[in-house]
């Protein structure tokens, strides 16, 4: 078998997985692998789950596509559920990450005009990453992201990530300004929790000159953090739209963009909208995770894994040279080094152990929420010899 068929956008791992089961990962060879990356924070409930595999069956036996020229009463319960679970007020369920977030700047802008204002702009924070279309490239951090893709989607101004007083001069300066957008913790960014108060004050700022607050919870969210959104962690933050995707539908492709007040009620018929998302076999697979995460009690699982993660990776690597910085939340977690850090991926590979690396020096450590304490520590030691090893 090759790969010679596909086009050339993956530096893939020398691995082929054929099947899962909870935390683990078989190769074509039958070799396990104890997966830290759980798809890229998407197998929060690990890999082939029973009830969520029931769940997929039995709806595929009964109805898998429809189009939103009818009621899609699966798709009105997931809308439900996730407005419960975020505080907002009417969700758009899309298939992707990226969607969700064209829709967030759809709303934006659209809410901008409704506003007279003739160029809205969005603003948005350094070493952001929001996806891979045109305009999410164009709101996400510049460099290889954007190489070769230009002329970029227009209207969006940068600030520093963490500095609130930043962006409250931006919005000061600028009435073009419509929106703020930014991740809560930044995860292709390497990992990035900006200060205590940071979301508050901006929903301060945001809130004195009538913008909207905005934020892209697609790797953060869904229990990722200890909270159902990782803006949870601050009290007077609640957003006005966000976006999550990854996790809630474990490896099926489904999405949304949640909205509250005004930002809730901009898109009409017309004005947006998808062939594939809020299918009711994608709404019944979300449905089912939430379901599942509930039972688990996820969020405070991932806390607790994640507290122990992280305490044994301070144990192992005290004093250690190569590491700058060991940073996350709940099983959201970055280990940062002074160099790059392609030794350690393949060095865990090596002794069955699958973890990522962005931004070069980091790290990046995305367990499944149900891993156990054994597992959690065999990743953390893990980790732990590969730096060693490298140093």
């Amino acid at each position: 078998m090759t790969d010679s068929y596909l086009m050339n956008t993956y530096a893939r791992m020398p691995v082929a997985f054929e099947r899962g089961e909870g935390a683990w990962l078989f190769d074509e060879h039958g070799t396990r692998y104890l997966d830290a990356i759980s798809g890229i924070a998407v197998c929060s409930l690990g890999h082939s789950d029973p009830v969520l595999a029931e769940a997929i069956c039995d709806q595929a036996r009964t109805l898998i596509h429809t189009a939103n020229l009818g009621h899609i009463r699966l798709q009105e319960r997931l809308a439900e559920a996730l407005c419960e679970l975020s505080g907002m007020d009417r969700a758009f369920i899309t298939n992707t990450g990226a969607e969700a977030v064209e829709c967030a700047f759809k709303i934006a802008r659209k809410h901008g005009h409704s506003r007279n204002i003739e160029t809205p702009r969005i603003l948005v924070v350094e070493g952001a990453f929001h996806g891979r279309t045109l305009a999410a490239i164009s709101a996400s951090a510049p460099g290889k992201l954007q190489l070769g893709f230009t002329p970029l989607v227009d209207g969006f101004h940068r600030v520093p990530f963490g500095d609130a007083d930043a962006a409250a001069r931006a919005l000061e300066a600028d009435s073009s300004i419509v929106a703020v957008m930014l991740e809560p913790i930044q995860g292709e960014g390497g990992v990035r929790i900006p200060p205590d108060g940071y979301l508050t004050a901006l929903r301060k700022a945001c809130d004195r000159h009538g913008v909207l607050l905005m934020l892209d919870e697609i790797q953060a969210g869904m229990g990722r953090t200890g909270r159902w959104f990782a803006h949870q962690h601050e009290a007077e933050s609640l957003p006005d739209v966000i976006t999550v995707a990854k996790a809630l539908g474990n490896g099926v492709p489904v999405a949304a963009c949640v909205a509250r007040g005004a930002a809730a009620n901009v898109l009409t018929p017309g004005s947006h909208g998808t062939t594939f998302g809020g299918s009711p076999l994608a709404c019944r697979v979300a449905l089912t995770v939430i379901e599942r995460m509930r039972e688990l009690d996820i969020c405070e699982r991932a806390e607790r894994q994640g507290q122990r993660l992280r305490d044994r990776l301070r144990d192992r690597l005290e004093g250690s040279k190569r590491v700058v910085e060991i940073r996350g939340r709940g099983l959201m977690i970055g280990v940062e080094l002074v160099d790059d850090a392609a030794d350690v991926r393949q060095y865990a590979l090596d002794a069955g152990v699958l973890v990522n690396v962005t931004h070069e020096r980091v790290v990046r450590l995305l367990p499944p929420l149900i891993i156990s304490d054994e597992q959690a520590r065999r990743i953390a030691d893990t980790v732990a010899e590969a730096i060693d090893a490298g140093a």
